[in-house]
C-alpha cells in the first residue's frame, strides 16, 4: 500500500510519494509506469519521490520518473509541486526549500499560498549550450547550438538546443500547426533523433511580442504535456539567445502563464503549483 498526493501546475501533474515508505529502488519505474497509467492506474505525467534528509535546513532530496518509467534529471513544474507538497503539510521550516537533484540542487521560495493553492519560485540554475552539455552529438563540437537544421523527412527543421539540467530542443513557428498530429509526429522523432544520445524535450514556440511566447510542449519520456517548468526555461533561453525577447519572458501555456527571468548567469521561474488530492493506492 503506497500513500501519494496528487498536484500539478497548469495542467503538468504528478504523484508524489515520501521515500520514507517500503519502495525498492528496483521498482520505481514499474511502479511509475502502472500508477501514472491513466485507464488503469492513477494517472499522471510523471511520479516524484521526495525525502526530506534535514527538516531544519530544509533539505530535500528529488527524484522524478517520466511516464514511461525512465528518471529525469530534473523537473521546474515538480520541484514547484513537491514544493507545494511539503509547504502545504509543514514537513520543513521556514519559505525556503534546498532541493537535492540529479542535475545539482535547485532552492524553491514560497511567494503566496491560498490553501491549497502556491504561487513558487524556483531557482534553475544555469542554462548551458554547448553540444556536450545538452547532449548533442552530430559528430562535431558547438559551443552554441542556434538554427541548426535537423533532417527529419526530408525536411529541415532550424532548431535551438539548451540544456536547463536537461535537454530540450526548440522550434520556432509563426504559426502553430493546423492537427495536433503533426506537431506529435515531429516531437516524437525529434525526441529519439540520433543526434540526442539521451532523447530530447522538445518545444514548438511562437513569439508574440518581446515580453510574452506561447510554447506546445513535447515532453521526453511523455509526449505531450500541457506545460512544462524545465521546458518553458528551454523556450524563454531560446528565445533570448535569438533576440527574439527580452531577459523576462512570460510563457504561456494551454492553462495560463509561467515567468522565466533570466537574470546574470541564472534562471529563475515563478508559476502556481495546485494540490489536488491524496490517497492509498493498492498498485
Amino acid at each position: 500500500m503506497i500513500n501519494f498526493t496528487k498536484a500539478h501546475t497548469l495542467g503538468n501533474d504528478f504523484l508524489l510519494i515520501e521515500a520514507n515508505q517500503d519502495i525498492q529502488a528496483s521498482q520505481l519505474p514499474d511502479m511509475t509506469r502502472r500508477l501514472t497509467d491513466r485507464h488503469t492506474g492513477l494517472g499522471a505525467d510523471g511520479l516524484i519521490l521526495i525525502k526530506v534528509i534535514d527538516p531544519d535546513g530544509s533539505r530535500v532530496t528529488f527524484r522524478i520518473f517520466n511516464a514511461d518509467g525512465s528518471e529525469a534529471e530534473t523537473s521546474g513544474n515538480g520541484l514547484r509541486c513537491a514544493s507545494a507538497f511539503l509547504f502545504y503539510y509543514h514537513k520543513l521550516a521556514g519559505r525556503v526549500i534546498n532541493f537535492e537533484t540529479i542535475a545539482g540542487e535547485h532552492q524553491a521560495e514560497l511567494i503566496s499560498q491560498d490553501n491549497n493553492h502556491f504561487d513558487i519560485r524556483i531557482d534553475m540554475g544555469q542554462p548551458k549550450f554547448s553540444s556536450k552539455d545538452i547532449p548533442f552529438d552530430d559528430g562535431s563540437e558547438h559551443e552554441f547550438i542556434i538554427d541548426y537544421p535537423l533532417s527529419i523527412n526530408r525536411k529541415v527543421y532550424n532548431i535551438t538546443c539548451v540544456s536547463t539540467g536537461n535537454p530540450h530542443c526548440d522550434i520556432f513557428a509563426e504559426r502553430f500547426f493546423p492537427a495536433r498530429i503533426e506537431w506529435h509526429q515531429i516531437g516524437r522523432e525529434v525526441e529519439h533523433h540520433p543526434f540526442f544520445p539521451n532523447r530530447t524535450n522538445v518545444e514548438f514556440i511562437r513569439v508574440l511580442n518581446r515580453n510574452e511566447i506561447e510554447v506546445l510542449f513535447w515532453e521526453r519520456g511523455v509526449g505531450e504535456t500541457l506545460s512544462s517548468g524545465s521546458g518553458a526555461c528551454g523556450a524563454a533561453v531560446a528565445s533570448i539567445l535569438k533576440g527574439l525577447t527580452e531577459r523576462r519572458v512570460k510563457v504561456w501555456t494551454n492553462l495560463g502563464a509561467l515567468v522565466v527571468e533570466w537574470d546574470k548567469d541564472r534562471l529563475f521561474q515563478t508559476g502556481p503549483a495546485e494540490l489536488v488530492f491524496e490517497g492509498r493506492s493498492f498498485i
